[in-house]
């Protein structure tokens, strides 16, 4: 058991001086096989510590539940950072941001549409404290003064950016301690007076998030941090991706001189990220700033480790400035990127979705259009439909799409309407007449600013042909088991080039062994791709990203399984390529 605590100048490590040589890996995008790798790949870098956030939607994805297995295996995780004779500090939330849908806060928290969102509000403190007990078992023990490796537990995330509510905060910080958390506890916000003071309360230690400008930025900090060690609890290394916009990369020798000035000016740090990873599954988040934009499956964020878990450039580059301030094993250096195998395979049977449709919910009527939390459905798809009584020319509106909705009348198909180009109603065929059917794409939700929390799924009040409709049907999809498609498939053989979606494509490809593999998704629409069961992500032809990473530990030896659901069009060929494609990258 040691001792940690913030001294007058420096962090004191059982009275000595110690400085954080932090980087950002976050459990819960990274196959828990590989937690082990990505640790000792930082400790080889030239660091000692390792930041990650926990995200509390992903531990409760439904009220009632809450999951500590497999990948959400923090405890494990951390055991992991300690085995590799790494600290480790611990940012739960509840709010994360972290470009993670609903910046961590469980969808379902929301429904009733009385809970207050990061404040003082008795129903979601109330479920904060229900949380922050579960993971007390699992953070307490675990604590440098317990001999574990938890040195630092930070109190929400950039509130300074969101809110002032001093009483929030304090009562954030009794709760932590009432759990039995004795580490320091810190705040991070980005270094204006106006944030750095809103986002924090006497007795937190203050700490800012910035990737340039390191001394101003440090110079800011100090003067609203008069004492103790400065801290960049983010140093942006790179950025985020939005479909539909460019590859972001940030300039390795900027970002190794910024490094190196905050190092020089005597600074701790978390560099954020030091391996991102991916947001598998519908986990990705989205930012609304006037336009929505979801972001990609890759968080690859241009970070040291890149998505896979190889050192990049800047990798090389910040080991080498690290080196001037902590000692290094010149032997102890990981293996380069080799390129991932190539190889081919088809789908070779396609699954019209309205064949299997009826296997992945229940239907509920309404006299209302409901929003996907009155199905009882948090992420991925709704069905909805309504019938056209009267044939005529009309149109189909909506107070508000989020997020793609995809409009057919009796399976012919209408048109698509998008959130992000503010589409909201759609003209239907003349004459048209019969069953009204939307298809709606959850595609990730905000995780940043005010519109935290909101519902999904078609907004009311709906209108056609300028009259509500008197009866909707819907239902969430539940595509955690796709044991009705597989069904299907084997007596769905095809021999067709193109999937024309919305419709599932199921296919087999062979390894002689497991290895990391970049599926192409080139000649694809948009949708997303279920490897082994394991839902590894979205797709889009928009891009920027054109690949998705396979992990080796999802890859059998043998025969492996892809379904991919198209919503397009698609082609059948499956094509694994030897490096990533993330697009054209642009400063």
């Amino acid at each position: 058991m040691s001792d940690f605590r913030i001294g007058d100048d420096d962090f004191l490590l059982d009275g000595q001086p110690f400085r954080i040589l932090s980087g950002a890996l976050h459990y819960f995008r990274v196959h828990p096989d590989q937690w082990r790798d990505r640790i000792r790949k930082a400790r080889q870098m030239g660091l000692n510590t390792i930041e990650t956030y926990v995200a509390w939607n992903a531990h409760a994805p439904r009220e009632g539940e809450f999951d500590l297995t497999g990948g959400l295996d923090l405890g494990r995780f951390l055991d992991d950072v300690a085995a590799e004779g790494m600290r480790a500090i611990v940012r739960p939330g509840p709010y994360i941001c972290a470009e993670w849908t609903n910046g961590g806060l469980p969808a379902w928290l929301f429904t009733s549409g009385t809970v207050g969102v990061r404040r003082d509000e008795p129903q979601y403190l109330a479920a904060v404290d229900a949380y922050m007990r579960q993971l007390a078992p699992v953070l307490v023990p675990r604590q440098i003064d317990r001999g574990g490796p938890v040195i630092l537990v930070q109190i929400e995330n950039e509130y300074g950016a969101y809110g002032d509510d001093p009483v929030y905060l304090r009562k954030l910080v009794e709760l932590n301690r009432d759990i039995g958390l004795t580490v320091p506890f810190t705040t991070v916000d980005q270094p204006t007076p106006d944030m750095l003071e809103n986002g924090s309360i006497p007795g937190l230690h203050k700490t800012a998030s910035f990737g340039s400008r390191s001394l101003e930025r440090l110079a800011t900090l100090r003067q609203h941090q008069p004492d103790g060690p400065l801290v960049c609890s983010e140093f942006w290394d790179g950025w985020f991706d939005h479909w539909g916009a460019h590859h972001h990369t940030t300039s390795v020798e900027e970002s190794a001189r910024d490094l190196d000035d905050l190092l020089s000016a005597g600074a701790s740090v978390n560099i954020y990220m030091f391996h991102g990873g991916t947001n598998a599954g519908f986990t990705n988040g989205a930012n609304d700033k006037g336009v929505y934009q979801p972001l990609v499956t890759s968080y690859d964020y241009d970070a040291p480790l890149d998505e896979a878990g190889n050192p990049t450039v800047k990798y090389w580059a910040f080991r080498e400035v690290l080196s001037r301030y902590t000692a290094l094993a010149d032997e102890d250096v990981p293996a380069e990127a080799s390129d991932a195998p190539v190889l081919d395979a088809r789908l070779t049977s396609v699954v019209p979705l309205a064949q299997v449709v009826e296997s992945l919910g229940t239907w509920a009527s309404f006299d209302h259009v409901p929003t996907m939390e009155e199905l009882g459905g948090f992420e991925g798809f709704a069905l909805y439909r309504t019938g056209i009584d009267e044939a005529g020319t009309g149109v189909l509106e909506f107070a508000e799409v989020r997020d793609r909705a995809i409009v057919t009348v009796d399976g012919a198909p209408v048109g698509v309407l998008a959130r992000d180009h503010h589409d909201h109603a759609i003209a239907l065929p003349a004459g048209a007449r019969g069953t009204l059917e939307i298809l709606l794409e959850d595609q990730g939700r905000v995780n940043y600013g005010a519109r935290i929390g909101e519902a999904k799924g078609l907004i009311g009040p709906a209108l056609l042909n300028g009259r509500p409709p008197a009866r909707w049907q819907a239902m969430a999809l539940d595509l955690n088991d796709l044991s009705a498609v597989r069904d299907a498939a084997s007596a769905a053989a095809t021999e067709a080039e193109v999937l024309a979606g919305p419709a599932f494509g199921v296919g087999e490809f062979v390894r002689d062994e497991p290895a990391d593999l970049f599926l192409s998704t080139r000649d694809w629409g948009k949708g997303s791709v279920w490897i082994n069961g394991v839902n590894i992500g979205r797709y889009w032809s928009r891009g920027p990203q054109h690949t998705l990473y396979v992990p080796a530990p999802l890859v059998r030896a043998g025969v492996n399984e892809i379904i991919v659901l198209e919503l397009q069009a698609a082609r059948t060929r499956v094509e694994f390529v030897a490096r990533p494609d993330l697009g054209h990258t642009e400063s």
